[in-house]
């Protein structure tokens, strides 16, 4: 199943295993994709001789991975090709105490800090770009937490149970029997939800307190180039996310990184971090920024694992989110017939009626993609005319089964209760009010700047981004500002790593003429 090239990475990847790990099959004689796991799991066993394949018959398919004997506290309900492949390598070699996902020693007591039995079941597809994170994160709770159980199931191979629980977006995690979170997600966004439906006996307090020259809120390429620019200038940097990449690990596939013909998101992610371990940075992965201080000029940060940082730099580049129709019926229906990713829940949605809101690029190609799978997609473009590039306004108009309709507000998401069945929208050019009969509504209309905590400290535009001049001051001196959450104009990831490189370098040069200038032209106040 496996190809030597495949393998050999594999082997080299398991060279330093130190336990005893066996796959264990659980399986129906007759299950269609016995013969599959068998095939892929043979194969990965024949990289290392720390690893063994033992099979029994049940009642369905599943397999454990034993260490030592002992049975992890996760179960593969799927058989982990494609996208999953990865997770399935990192869940031996985080049971061996190897990986850079594991969580840093401070994130790993809050992890222990629950105390209550957890068992949680993550609803997949192997074609989900963001399941394989999703589910290494709820791995990794299972692995460092003994109260915590984690079932990995693949919608495909087990249709029955997710059409019972009217899955229709992907990933979908149960706590408990309950809906916990649908979609993309972090550790520590993950471990939140789980703390907040069990408690957690992990004491804030014991976090430590630690100066720095320069400290780096957000983890995509304005930030880690921040952080990297600062440490090249011999600066001490900590830099806070919740993730190294940021909104860079939802894209699938770039193609303008000049020099780098095409990528991914994800590799992109990869290399970012990998890039940040050339340096003497701490990298502090799965926590936020909840509040600052600013005293006799010293920004005091406290991050939401209770960390309390100072520095007299801080550069903000915590990007953007994407932003939601806030309409009745919208959040209901998350995961259940609203979805803001076609890559990952397009696939639901085969020979079915959608609506793509927003005809911008990102509505364009959604459109576009979805219009492969679903029987007929409406495009819903709140002005006059589309603003997505010419040549996917071009493609758009040679697909049958897509329509546009411009000058769209909407007004409701509808839902039977248990799943979307329609939206209202009114024509705005005569007000007069349409429903559509739909089983799926894609959100894509933007994003939204993440500076709420610091809108009390800079000066912000109204759609919340954060103002700076050429050299990504604020108005705030000894802050700046880098990436999407600034409004500096075209949201790409080239950019971004500029501005991330220019923040650093204006803190720099601050530093060694003793001022701290930090302030935003007139003219950009008045954005």
């Amino acid at each position: 199943m496996l190809d030597q090239a495949l393998k050999d990475q594999v082997k080299g990847i398991f060279a330093g295993l130190q336990n005893k790990y066996t796959f264990l099959i659980s399986v129906v004689p007759n299950h269609p994709s016995k013969a599959e796991i068998r095939s892929l799991l043979d194969d990965v066993a024949s990289c290392s001789e720390k690893l063994d394949v033992q099979e029994t018959e049940g009642d369905a398919l599943s397999f454990s991975i034993l260490k030592n004997g002992e049975a992890s506290r996760f179960v593969f309900r799927a058989v982990p090709t494609g996208h999953e492949f990865t997770t399935l390598l990192l869940a031996i070699l985080n049971q061996d105490g190897i990986g850079k996902n594991l969580p840093d020693a401070l994130m790993a007591d809050r992890i222990k800090g629950i105390h209550k039995p957890i068992h949680l079941k993550s609803y997949i597809s192997l074609s989900c770009t963001n399941c394989p994170d999703v589910v290494q994160a709820l791995n990794i709770l299972s692995i460092l937490n003994p109260n915590i159980q984690h079932e990995i199931i693949d919608g495909g191979i087990n249709k029955a149970e997710a059409e019972q629980l009217n899955i229709q977006a992907v990933p979908t995690v149960y706590a408990n029997g309950e809906q916990l979170h649908v979609g993309r997600s972090s550790l520590g966004e993950l471990l939140g939800k789980i703390e907040a439906l069990s408690g957690t006996e992990f004491n804030t307090a014991a976090a430590p307190a630690k100066n720095y020259d320069v400290i780096v809120a957000g983890g995509g390429p304005a930030g880690v180039s921040a952080a990297i620019y600062s440490a090249r200038k011999g600066f001490s940097v900590a830099l806070v996310a919740e993730k190294v990449g940021g909104q860079v690990t939802e894209t699938v596939d770039i193609e303008n990184m000049i020099s780098v013909p095409k990528t991914t998101g994800s590799q992109l992610s990869a290399n970012l971090k990998l890039h940040l371990d050339d340096y003497k940075i701490d990298v502090l992965e799965n926590r936020r920024v909840i509040d600052i201080e600013l005293v006799d000029g010293v920004k005091n940060i406290e991050t939401s694992l209770g960390e309390k940082l100072a520095a007299p730099a801080l550069i903000i580049a915590t990007g953007a989110s994407w932003r939601k129709l806030n309409v009745p019926g919208e959040s209901q229906y998350i995961g259940s017939g609203v979805a803001f990713c076609t890559h990952c829940d397009g696939p639901f949605y085969k020979g079915k009626r959608v609506a793509v809101v927003g005809g911008g690029n990102s509505g364009l190609e959604a459109a576009i993609d979805l219009s492969s799978i679903a029987s007929e997609v409406t495009v819903l473009e709140f002005m006059d005319t589309l603003k997505g590039d010419q040549v996917l306004q071009k493609k758009i108009e040679g697909l049958p089964n897509v329509k546009v309709i411009t000058s769209a507000q909407t007004l409701e998401v509808l839902g039977d209760g248990n799943k979307v069945i329609g939206m209202n929208f009114k024509h705005r050019n005569d007000e007069r009010i349409e429903k559509l009969e739909l089983d799926g509504v894609f959100v894509q209309i933007g994003l939204t700047a993440n500076s709420g905590v610091f809108a009390d400290l800079v000066e912000t535009n109204r759609m919340g981004e954060i103002l700076i001049d050429a050299n990504c001051r604020t108005s705030q001196p000894g802050i700046y500002a880098a990436g999407d959450v600034s409004q500096v104009p075209y949201k790409q990831i080239v950019i971004a790593m500029g501005e991330g490189s220019k923040a650093a370098l204006s803190a720099f040069d601050d530093n060694i003429k003793g001022v701290q200038l930090g302030v935003v032209d007139e003219a950009l106040a008045n954005a």
